[in-house]
Parts: C-alpha cells; sequence; structure tokens
C-alpha cells in the first residue's frame, strides 16, 4: 500500500466513523438519557435519506437552493416527526420494562417499512452530489479524492462540537444530564422533563435523518437501509459507553479504521473484526470507554 492509498483509506476511516458518529449519538441520547431501547432509530436514518431522494424536486420548485435547501427542510421534518412520536409512542415507555420497549420499537419499523413501500415504491435509488461539492483534490499523481466527502466529515465535525458545547456549556445541557440520573428529583425542581424528554427524541430522530440525507449521495437509497445501520449504532454505543457522547465519537471512529482497513488488508474476515473489537473492549472495560457525563 503506497501513502497516497494509506491516506485516501485514512479519509474513507475518518468519514465513516464520523457518519456513524451521528447516527449513534442519536441513538445513545434516547437510549442512554431516556433509557429507551430504539429498535426503530435505524429507521430515522432510512427516512432521512428518502427524504433527500423525495424533496429534492418539490423543494427546489419552492424554495430553490438545491441540496442544502433539502437538508434544511428534512431536519425541520424530523424534529417534527421525532417530537410527534415521542409524544403518541415513546412517552409511554419510560416505565414499562425493556420486553415491551423493544416489541413496540419493532412495530414501528414495519410501520415505517410499509409506509416507504406506499410512499416511494421499492425501487433502489440515488441522490445527485450538489455541483459546488462535485469536485475532487488531487492525492498522489493518480488519485483523487471527493470534496463531499470531506463536506461529509466537516458537517459531523461542526456537530459533533455543538453537541459537546450543548451539553457542557448550556443550561439544557445540565438539565439534560440531571434528568437522565434522576428524573424524580429534577421534576420536583419545577423542570418539564417530559418536554425535556420530548426535545431529546426529537433531536436524536433529527441526527439520524440528518446522517441519511448526507449519506445519501455517496451511497444508494434503498428499502431496508436502517437495519444494518441499526446493528452497527448498537456497537457504537456498547463499546463508547452507554449515555456518553464522547465515548461514541471515539468508537465510532475506532469501527471506522477497523472496518475500513479489515475491508482491504483482510477482507475475508472484515465482517466480524468489528464484533471481534468490541469483544476485546468489552473484557477490559466491561462498561465501555466512557461513563455517561
Amino acid at each position: 500500500m503506497d501513502f497516497a492509498t494509506f491516506l485516501i483509506q485514512c479519509l474513507n476511516a475518518v468519514q465513516y466513523g464520523l457518519l456513524l458518529f451521528l447516527v449513534a449519538s442519536g441513538l445513545t441520547l434516547i437510549f442512554g438519557i431516556m433509557g429507551v431501547i430504539n429498535l426503530a432509530h435505524g429507521s430515522f436514518y432510512m427516512i432521512g435519506a428518502y427524504m433527500a431522494f423525495a424533496l429534492s424536486a418539490p423543494v427546489a420548485a419552492t424554495f430553490g437552493g438545491g441540496f442544502f435547501s433539502v437538508l434544511a427542510v428534512g431536519v425541520v421534518l424530523a424534529v417534527l416527526l421525532g417530537y410527534v412520536l415521542e409524544w403518541a409512542f415513546y412517552s409511554y415507555l419510560y416505565e414499562r420494562e425493556h420486553l415491551q420497549q423493544v416489541l413496540m420499537t419493532y412495530g414501528l419499523i414495519l410501520v415505517f417499512e410499509e409506509m416507504r413501500s406506499l410512499i416511494v415504491g421499492d425501487d433502489v435509488h440515488g441522490v445527485k452530489v450538489p455541483p459546488l461539492l462535485s469536485a475532487a483534490l488531487p492525492l498522489g499523481e493518480m488519485m483523487t479524492y471527493p470534496v463531499y466527502r470531506l463536506f461529509i466529515s466537516g458537517v459531523c465535525i461542526a456537530l459533533a462540537v455543538g453537541m459537546y458545547l450543548v451539553f457542557t456549556r448550556t443550561r439544557l445541557g445540565m438539565m439534560i444530564r440531571a434528568g437522565s440520573s434522576n428524573r424524580e428529583m429534577v421534576q420536583s425542581l419545577g423542570v418539564d422533563i417530559s418536554f425535556l424528554y420530548r426535545v431529546v427524541f426529537a433531536a436524536g430522530v433529527a441526527l439520524a435523518a440528518l446522517a441519511g440525507m448526507v449519506a445519501a449521495p455517496v451511497s444508494s437509497v434503498y428499502p431496508g437501509m436502517g437495519q444494518s445501520v441499526l446493528i452497527i449504532c448498537f456497537v457504537v454505543v456498547v463499546i463508547g459507553g452507554i449515555g456518553s457522547i464522547r465515548g461514541a465519537l471515539v468508537a465510532a471512529l475506532l469501527i471506522g479504521f477497523v472496518d475500513t482497513f479489515g475491508k482491504v488488508l483482510l477482507p475475508s474476515a472484515a465482517g466480524v473484526l468489528v464484533y471481534v473489537l468490541m469483544a476485546l473492549i468489552l473484557l477490559w472495560r466491561p462498561d465501555g470507554l466512557f461513563k455517561a457525563g
């Protein structure tokens, strides 16, 4: 492997890891802070990807701006979807057993898949890279790297910094961290914990949907695409530590490098390397790399 190829694989690993973090951060918010095992989280990623495909024409005709307008409209719709879902379904699950949470959220997967089939169909679709980001940077004499993949990494880094500042520097972050530790005490202090959880859930849905939208131009949009993402996101949450945003970031980057270089160096074993990594880390630190908060 020459240096240019190594550099490209490193960039691919970072981009994949950051995109994975963007999806998993929403899951770790919902799973770690609210205590809900949300099997439908991968469906929000799928919904985001299909919104990038289905909204492009109507948004361009209404607002203009192309792909970036689609991102803005899609995030707003995802926030509204998350808010309504938490109010209608998830708010009843906080005191329920995990089995009931699993059954209901699995039912939502089936509902989302059927609605996707009725609205968009079962074909595989593609989303065009926006012209502004369609260039490529030269790496060596023969290789180039797409600017759009660097854009994905930049968006994920910006959101990671934003989440860190919100959770550590704002009153909202303080209330969220307190509510995850002792819901009853925070409620007794006058905080509307139900509204707070609704905001957290809506943010988690928006993060997953945004990840699906920015990933759509570099991958196909196809039925069932949320299931594989869901599995690897749970691996990220478990490795990083349940409820830890910092742990989700570190775990996602680790998985990005292991998966990317595994496919290059050990293609026959690449499918299990991530799970071997998880097993080794859990043997070393059973609670994950970092604790919540």
